[in-house]
């Protein structure tokens, strides 16, 4: 075998292999995401480039019913405050995800962002990436 044939052989065995790996890194990846996902509801963000890297100590989400948790847990709009403070009692840089579902009107966002800024909480938009 000439030095041409062994080239090729040796390329063909590592294309083989680079492609081994990406295929488990497929199967790893989509093993693992839903375990990874702290929200349990399943929301429609609004579209935006970015990311977001804050850590998270508590997340508002509200629906497009309407309907505000805090976490997981379910609370009237008028009781998120309250349920905030408790929560973030104690923590060090308090921080609120907000996760508003794509279509909420904007005054009920507002509503979080205002408890958050009345309580010198930081808050921080979820947005699906683009």
């Amino acid at each position: 075998m000439n030095l041409r044939g062994r080239n090729k052989v040796s390329a063909t065995f590592s294309m083989s292999s680079m492609t081994d790996i990406v295929f488990l890194l497929l199967i790893f990846f989509m093993l693992t995401s839903p375990v990874i996902t702290p929200e349990a509801l399943d929301l429609i963000l609004p579209k935006a480039k970015g990311k977001t890297t804050s850590t998270q100590n508590v997340a508002v989400s509200i629906t497009e019913d309407l309907e505000f948790y805090v976490d997981e847990e379910q609370v009237s709009s008028n009781r998120v405050e309250s349920v905030l403070k408790t929560k973030l009692n104690g923590i060090e840089e308090p921080t609120i995800i907000l996760r508003a579902a794509e279509g909420v009107p904007i005054e009920k966002a507002v509503q979080i962002m205002d408890i958050a800024n009345r309580n010198k909480y930081k808050i921080v938009l979820a947005v699906k990436p683009n």
